[in-house]
């Protein structure tokens, strides 16, 4: 009799804001200046394991508006989401959450911050397309070389 192999299952369960933040710290002030807004967007992503095929990932993302070095709003943003995976091999585990989760993420946590900007009285900051494939490229990268510096060579070793 053939050996069945179970059918690989990747799902999106949830998806949540997990944290979000905003601040006005020159406010009334800020809204007489002038100059429009330099805007800094940092972000980042995460994911860990809840169960045995359940996982959490997330992306964070903190948009800060100046003017004139003040600080007009910081936004701080954590849209997360749970998905079920199950029967994918172990290597492929930390690709899917490190960019399709963040891919189905993303637009979500997007639209949660624009509309909080827009309840800032700002006009609303509409954040580019993220590559989350390169993104995670880059940071496994970073980690690699991170690595190599700690084993005082630029070999990298694996046990």
């Amino acid at each position: 009799m053939a050996e069945q192999n179970p059918e690989a299952v990747f799902q999106m369960q949830r998806v949540y804001i997990k944290d979000a933040s905003l601040e006005l710290p020159n406010a009334p002030q800020i809204f007489l200046e002038k100059n429009p807004p330099k805007i800094e967007v940092a972000v980042d992503v995460g994911a860990q394991r809840l169960a045995e095929n359940i996982f959490e990932s997330e992306v964070t993302v903190t948009v800060t508006a100046k003017i004139d070095e003040k600080v007009a709003f910081l936004v701080e943003c954590k849209q997360a989401g749970i998905f079920e995976i199950s029967n994918v091999p172990e290597e492929q585990f930390d690709p899917l959450l490190g960019i399709l989760c963040p891919n189905m993420i993303y637009p979500y946590l997007r639209a949660n911050v624009a509309d909080l900007i827009t309840r800032t009285g700002f006009p609303p900051v509409h954040l580019s397309d993220i590559n989350f494939e390169q993104f995670y490229q880059q940071r496994l990268a970073a980690a690699q070389e991170q690595a190599a510096k700690q084993n005082g060579s630029g070999i990298i070793t694996t046990a």
